[in-house]
Parts: C-alpha cells; sequence; structure tokens
C-alpha cells in the first residue's frame, strides 16, 4: 500500500466524503421522523420545506459521488501528482460539505455557486489525472 500512500491527501477525503454521506443519510432519518414522514412515501418539492432540502441534498451527493471516486481512482492509477490530487479530491468534499449547509439553510444562490466549485474539482481531478 505505499503506492496508495502517496495519495493520502485524496484518499482521505474518500473517507471524509463517506462520512459527510453517512451524516446527510442520519440527517434526512431525523428530519423524517420529526416530520413525522412516513417511509416510502413521496416528498412535496418544495423549497421551504427543511424534509425537501435535507433529501435533495442526498440526492445530490449520491449523484456525483460516483464520478468523484472514479476520478481519485483515475489520478492514483495514472500516477498523477499526489499533492495536486489531494488539492482537487479536499477541494470537492469541502464543497460538497459547502453544499450541503447551504441547502440546510435555504441558500439557494450561494448552493448553487458551491455546486459549480464541486464541479470545477471533478474536472481538475480528472484533468490531473489525464495530465499525467
Amino acid at each position: 500500500m505505499e503506492f496508495v500512500s502517496e495519495y493520502s491527501v485524496a484518499v482521505s477525503a474518500v473517507g471524509v466524503m463517506a462520512l459527510l454521506l453517512l451524516i446527510q443519510v442520519l440527517v434526512v432519518d431525523v428530519v423524517g421522523l420529526r416530520s413525522r414522514h412516513m417511509p416510502g412515501s413521496s416528498i412535496e418539492a418544495n423549497h421551504d420545506d427543511l424534509l425537501f432540502r435535507v433529501t435533495r441534498t442526498v440526492a445530490n451527493s449520491n449523484e456525483s459521488v460516483a464520478v468523484f471516486i472514479l476520478a481519485v481512482l483515475f489520478c492514483i492509477l495514472s500516477g498523477a501528482s499526489p499533492d495536486y490530487s489531494g488539492y482537487a479530491a479536499a477541494g470537492y468534499v469541502a464543497a460538497r460539505v459547502a453544499y450541503a449547509a447551504c441547502y440546510y439553510s435555504n441558500l439557494q444562490t450561494l448552493r448553487s455557486v458551491v455546486f459549480g466549485l464541486s464541479l470545477l474539482f471533478l474536472a481538475a481531478l480528472i484533468a490531473v489525472g489525464a495530465l499525467a
């Protein structure tokens, strides 16, 4: 595992992203229980509803996490710069944390900006891997 240890920042970012997803799922469960939401029933699309926002946060994270994991693996397997891979991976995770906070707080414009940043970090990861 010495090869992977060079990428400790990027690998740690994957672990932090896993923790973030777990926290997001737990937040949905708690908010759903507190709002007495019937599991399996649909949730009305309403940005004023916290349950809708926390559910969308998890869904949005699920939509991009596979790209993140594949991009980190691409960087590691292509022998890309461990530093740049780590910076981009950590940036993506930080943007996802900020995204969740903005979505929970219903800060729609800032949420969109932070989402765009997370996409830029994904593109950076792919570019770092491709340039290796």
